[in-house]
């Protein structure tokens, strides 16, 4: 790979807000959509007013989520879009596993839920889920892309290792220069067989001073971000524009 190429390096999808990562080969997209079953799902607490017939995007803060519940980061889910499973593993163990199809499924979910986060979930934690929404941290469907040059840049003023992860983007792409990807905004890319329109700068909140291996606050990265070049900024979003399909290795440029 030459110093200019960029190539996508890993391609995740987060089947539930705020869990674990799930790494994808290849993923076939579709205009005016996110991944597929990325943020499918949400924990909401039991005073969230979700109404899964009519939903309507609510900010993050009305479900269980890294920047207030570290504790997500000890779980490692992976959830089988054909079976409609969903593992959940804590310590390397499972601690549940149910069709999150049913309503059955789904209790036992919650109730995993329930005890672990404790007074965390403010009520009863409820699964929740509605046909094409997703719990997107901001109202666009959108990917979410992340040039490892840029963590790379961050590592540097952090002096200190910075997993990619932190950032839950769903594109993480290799080369380039640090922070290049600002310079896509109001601009369309390409990626493998689609494009897709940047419409902006994601900003960082405190999920991203959880380390996604040890579940601690052990680093503040808006701060870092703040100090080294004054912005909280990290990534980009950006809508996709035509059905296609990209997977690891695939170039990215810009139209």
């Amino acid at each position: 790979m030459s110093a200019m190429t960029l190539e996508i390096a890993r391609i995740c999808r987060y089947p539930v807000k705020g869990l674990s990562a799930e790494s994808l080969a290849r993923v076939a997209v579709t205009a005016g959509q996110g991944l597929p079953d990325d943020r499918r799902f949400a924990i909401a607490h039991g005073s969230t007013p979700f109404d899964v017939s009519a939903p309507a995007w609510m900010p993050k803060h009305n479900f269980l989520m890294l920047a207030k519940n570290e504790r997500m980061a000890r779980l490692n889910t992976l959830y089988d879009s054909a079976s409609g499973m969903l593992t959940v593993e804590r310590d390397g163990k499972q601690v549940v596993r149910a069709d999150i199809g049913t309503a059955t499924g789904r209790m036992l979910v919650e109730q995993f839920f329930a005890a672990y986060m404790a007074s965390e979930a403010r009520g009863a934690p409820k699964l929740v889920e509605a046909p094409g929404h997703m719990f997107s941290d901001v109202p666009n469907k959108v990917v979410s892309i992340i040039g490892l040059a840029s963590v790379a840049d961050i590592e540097r003023v952090a002096r200190a290792d910075v997993d990619p992860i932190r950032f839950r983007a769903n594109v993480y792409f290799a080369g380039g220069r640090p922070w290049e990807e600002f310079e896509w905004v109001d601009r369309e890319i390409r990626i493998g067989s689609t494009r897709l329109k940047v419409i902006k700068r994601i900003q960082r909140c405190p999920a991203t001073s959880v380390n996604p291996k040890s579940a601690t606050r052990d680093m503040n990265v808006p701060r870092l971000l703040q100090d080294g070049f004054r912005h909280i900024d990290c990534g980009i979003y950006a809508e996709v524009l035509a059905d296609g399909a990209f997977a690891v290795g695939d170039a990215i440029s810009v139209v």
